[in-house]
C-alpha cells in the first residue's frame, strides 16, 4: 500500500494535501483497493460551504457505494472534472490524477484532528 508521509489521513480512509488554505482532497490507496474498479464519482458540493465530516460526495464502484466526508469545515472550490470520463484514474493514481476535490478550509485548527500517515497505516493493519 502507498501511503506518502507528506499527506495527512482520515479514518474514513481519505488523503488531505494541505497547501496554504487549500486542501486537496482524494481517497486513499487502500480506500481503492477495498472498494475495486471504482465507475463513478458524483460530487453535487461545487461552491458549498460544508461542516467537517459531512458528505460531499460519493464514489461508486462495481459492487458499491461509499459517502464522502469531509475532513475539514470549508468551501469546496474545485471538483476535478476528468473523473466524470476517466473515474479509473482515483483506482491507478489515487494520489495523483485520481484526486477528487480542492477545499478552502476555514478552521486550521482541525488540522490538528487528522491522522499522519504512521497513523493511518497503524489503522489499516489493524
Amino acid at each position: 500500500m502507498n501511503t506518502p508521509t507528506e499527506l495527512k489521513y482520515t479514518k474514513d480512509h481519505e488523503w488531505i494535501k494541505i497547501e496554504g488554505d487549500i486542501a486537496t482532497i482524494g481517497i486513499t490507496d487502500f480506500a481503492q483497493s477495498e472498494l475495486g474498479d471504482i465507475v463513478y464519482v458524483e460530487v453535487e458540493t461545487l461552491d458549498e460551504t460544508l461542516d467537517v465530516e459531512e458528505v460531499f460526495g460519493t464514489v461508486e464502484a462495481v459492487k458499491t457505494v461509499s459517502d464522502l466526508f469531509l475532513p475539514l469545515s470549508g468551501e469546496i472550490i474545485e471538483f476535478n472534472e476528468s473523473l466524470e470520463d476517466e473515474p479509473e484514474n482515483v483506482n491507478s493514481d489515487p494520489y495523483g490524477a485520481g484526486w477528487m476535490i480542492k477545499l478552502k478550509f476555514s478552521d486550521a485548527t482541525e488540522i490538528e484532528n487528522l491522522l499522519s500517515a504512521e497513523d493511518y497505516k497503524a489503522l489499516i493493519s489493524g
